[in-house]
């Protein structure tokens, strides 16, 4: 059937029932019925029922047209944020799983072969004992702690707390930072074994290994510091300030309580670096096997331990079980360091 325009013709009563179509078209919402207006179109649908077509304007065809443009974009958004997360759930997964892999691996090789030889006080070459190098290990742990994390929290404050982001000696030891974390712990090693047991004359010794171990997890500390300051809301700073506050007491009292879990995040990984090297200590701390008596005296870490024992290739099961026991105090002090941050944040 053909579609006709509604006109205004010579019949009254013809008249009377288009204007009621338009009076009808304006309850609507259609600003431009009117009579004038021919835009409007009568469709016959079969012999019983009629229906009325109406043009849309332009205007609302564009907003229709930018309605789908969004939806569309909603639904794109949408399937790559499953993607995304689908990609993180197998990340995690494949993470877990070589973790897992790698203790269940350890917990076979090295429970078997556990005695209490393995403890004795004195190392010799029957019972290889591991004793001296835990001593050792828990020794430069704290040495090391001890001199890298004042160093690093406090650069990490002045850069966030007292520095602008265009300063370029800001940038300077950012780049700096960015350097040391990318080189080697073999060239850390050398660089200590020239500076601190050549040059300072210290010699193989724990104090030595401690330096160069100092240096090299004092960027991980300085990042991670920093990017915890940094998710501090500005807000608390303004409130400090606000009561009467100085700078130092605001940092002290509000900024740092409030990055503590932050904080011990770089600690937990600086302890795990300084576990597992091995190279750097090589070439400073030494590898004699006792326990020592002053942080002058040279040392063997569980790590240098366990290279030992698996280069000689006379005590490979001795070496399994000792990497047992450095993977479960490095997962005890994960979990000590976490319970000492959850209680300090809740005391907070």
């Amino acid at each position: 059937m053909k579609n006709k325009k509604i006109r205004l013709g010579a019949s009254p009563l013809r008249n009377s029932y288009k204007l009621v179509y338009l009076e009808f078209l304006r309850c609507c919402g259609y600003k431009s019925a009117n009579p004038k207006n021919k835009k409007f179109k009568i469709k016959k649908i079969g012999f019983l029922r009629r229906s009325l077509k109406v043009e849309s304007p332009p205007r609302q065809i564009s907003e229709q047209r930018s309605g789908r443009a969004q939806k569309l974009n909603c639904d794109l958004i949408k399937y790559k944020e499953k993607i995304l997360s689908l990609l993180t759930y197998i990340s995690s997964l494949i993470s877990f799983s070589l973790l897992l892999i790698l203790i269940i691996f350890l917990i076979i090789k090295g429970i078997p072969n556990l005695s209490f030889d393995l403890f004795s006080l004195n190392y010799n070459s029957e019972n290889v004992s591991m004793f001296p190098a835990i001593i050792t290990t828990i020794y430069i742990i704290i040495l090391t702690l001890l001199i890298s994390v004042p160093l690093g929290v406090g650069t990490a404050i002045y850069l966030v707390e007292y520095t602008s982001k265009k300063n370029k000696f800001v940038k300077l030891i950012r780049l700096a930072t960015e350097t040391l974390a990318g080189i080697p712990s073999i060239v850390y090693g050398l660089f200590g074994m020239l500076f601190f047991v050549s040059k300072l004359n210290l010699n193989f010794s724990i104090i030595s290994g401690s330096l160069t171990l100092s240096i090299m997890v004092l960027p991980l500390i300085i990042r991670t510091t920093e990017e915890s300051l940094k998710a501090v809301p500005d807000g608390y700073r303004e409130g400090a300030y606000g009561l009467g506050a100085g700078k130092l007491r605001t940092i002290l009292k509000i900024v740092l309580p409030s990055s503590i879990l932050g904080i011990l995040t770089g600690i937990i990984l600086a302890i795990g670096r300084v576990i597992g090297e091995t190279a750097a200590l090589i070439y400073t701390a030494g590898t004699v096997a006792k326990i020592p008596t002053k942080i002058l005296d040279s040392a063997r870490t569980l790590s240098v331990h366990v290279y030992n024992l698996s280069s000689e290739g006379l005590h490979t099961d001795e070496a399994y079980a000792t990497a047992f026991i450095l993977i479960l105090i490095i997962i005890l002090l994960n979990i000590i360091i976490k319970i000492i941050g959850r209680r300090t944040r809740v005391k907070i």
